[in-house]
């Protein structure tokens, strides 16, 4: 994925963290103006470390409006071809949004997520909200798993079953987890930044601070897409008591190979078919499927109008990368249900996020493909790599040895898509397990 956050969260319950409080949330967005800086170490807030139990009530106004809207959209015309070369098909969306306006139901989802254990705590002057399932082993190894856009924590909800309690689904119970799941600033439900800075090497200083906050001194990172990319920065960074890391959205193209890709030149000489097939895959993606990423990079603010006024436009947005990306041929529906789409899309709906999401792609400005603009030789802890076929590109593993000197796992698996955790909960654990075992 190409990647190249807005005021914070406000409860308008007297004391809303107190225990078992139910929230009820008006969120407001704000915008950046200038490059990120580079991240200095946190240093915790004295006044502001305590964590509190964290609950979900959207307004039911808010999702009476949200309706209305969907119901109310003013439609284009068909696509003048018989494929998605121009984008999320008519026919497609409209089904879709004809579903979210008459039958889709907000609050399933709300009170899965209300089922888990939530909690909220301010780090760097910013909310973060997160998910915190501890395992019933004590030895358990501790895990945080950062999401990607357009995904959020609920793509990574169905992996937490099989991470703490690997026993209940054919694992062993020595490979349990304790599962951190944190929506990074400017997303779901955490904070939206005031300024400029919130990068993914400060998310990954702040995901330290929450770890340590939470007790926990030795643990292990993940991400895909985004979270790929702040995994990375945490391995850079290689805080004491991070053991390694491991990520499904790996940036191993070479310089030679980033180089001709960026003047739409032929792949490099003397590439294996491996390596040809990996070029070309993205060289297809940077020439025909990356025009949301510059967008986001260059004008989130711009692109962001529309996506807050219109739920289909956030719908349409979000739904064609479901369709590029998860391993279903173009039919989304083959790997995630509907209401499971739905559910993440108006997560990012009921929250306004859609520019202080979009903020972080303007926030990195770089190519998170590329292994020399990722800085991955610096990275010196373990690094595990699961390879998904259904993946923007899959990396090879002569890029990923050369991208990681301190690859200690590679795998390439034989389902599963961008969205790993989300279409393969059970598969993305098992990878984890095998990934992470020698680090216990």
């Amino acid at each position: 994925m190409y990647f190249l956050f807005s005021p914070r969260i406000q409860y308008n319950l007297p004391n809303p963290f107190a225990a078992g409080s139910v929230l009820a949330i008006v969120l407001f967005c704000g915008m950046g103006s200038a490059r990120s800086v580079a991240a200095a170490p946190i240093q915790p807030e004295a006044s502001a470390t305590a964590i509190h139990p964290f609950q979900i009530h959207v307004p039911e106004a808010t999702l009476v409006d949200l309706r209305q809207r969907v119901l109310a959209t003013r439609w284009p015309e068909k696509e003048t071809v018989s494929d998605q070369s121009q984008g999320v098909q008519l026919a497609k969306i409209q089904d879709l949004v004809h579903y979210w306006g008459t039958e889709y139901d907000w609050r399933k989802v709300e009170a899965k997520l209300n089922a888990l254990p939530m909690f909220v705590t301010t780090i760097d002057g910013i909310d973060i909200q997160f998910i915190h399932v501890k395992s019933k082993n004590p030895k358990a190894l501790p895990l945080l798993i950062t999401h990607g856009w357009p995904g959020s924590i609920l793509e990574l909800v169905k992996a937490i079953g099989p991470l703490t309690d690997p026993t209940a689904y054919g694992g062993r119970a020595e490979d349990a987890f304790d599962v951190v799941i944190p929506s990074m600033p400017g997303y779901g439900f955490s904070g939206k930044p005031q300024s400029t800075g919130w990068g993914p090497d400060r998310i990954g200083l702040a995901w330290d601070v929450l770890m340590k906050r939470l007790g926990y001194q030795r643990y292990v990172s993940q991400g895909g897409d985004w979270g790929s990319v702040v995994a990375d920065a945490m391995a850079r960074q290689a805080p004491k008591g991070l053991l390694g890391i491991h990520v499904n959205m790996p940036p191993t193209v070479p310089a030679d190979a980033a180089k001709a890709m960026s003047a739409g030149e032929p792949a490099p000489a003397g590439l294996s078919a491996e390596e040809k097939s990996a070029y070309d895959a993205l060289s297809t993606f940077f020439t025909k499927n990356a025009g949301y990423g510059a967008m986001m990079v260059t004008r989130p603010q711009t692109v962001g109008y529309g996506l807050t006024d219109s739920p289909v436009g956030l719908a349409a947005w979000m739904y064609d990368k479901f369709a590029q990306w998860t391993y279903s041929g173009g039919d989304p529906e083959k790997s995630l249900t509907k209401d499971e789409m739905l559910d993440d899309i108006t997560l990012y709906w009921v929250t306004n996020s859609a520019i202080s999401s979009a903020q972080l792609y303007w926030e990195n400005n770089n190519n998170n493909f590329n292994a020399v603009d990722q800085k991955t030789a610096q990275i010196s802890i373990p690094v595990a790599v699961t390879v998904f076929p259904g993946e923007i590109y899959r990396a090879p593993r002569s890029w990923t040895e050369r991208a990681y000197p301190s690859l200690r796992y590679f795998h390439e698996v034989d389902k599963g898509g961008h969205f790993a955790a989300w279409e393969e909960p059970q598969l993305f654990a098992q990878e984890l397990r095998a990934a992470f075992r020698p680090l216990r």
